[in-house]
């Protein structure tokens, strides 16, 4: 089993852990709709790019029974 030759510092931990903060995701804004969505992803009325490409199902407001 490999063990380290000497204790490492807070300093070289800190360097270490400098990269492993989350980053913000990146959002564009679709030309059609106007809505905020991931970059290369589908939003989610189904727009990519400007053009349709999932057909959403149309959901009706009136089915509070």
């Amino acid at each position: 089993m490999a063990v380290q030759k000497s204790r490492k510092t807070p300093s070289r931990r800190g360097m270490r852990r400098s990269h492993d903060a989350l980053k913000n995701p990146t959002l564009s804004t679709d030309p059609t709709t106007g809505e905020l969505h991931r970059r290369h992803h589908v939003t989610a009325d189904g727009f990519y790019r400007g053009n349709q490409v999932v057909q959403t199902p149309e959901v009706s407001e009136d089915d509070d029974e």
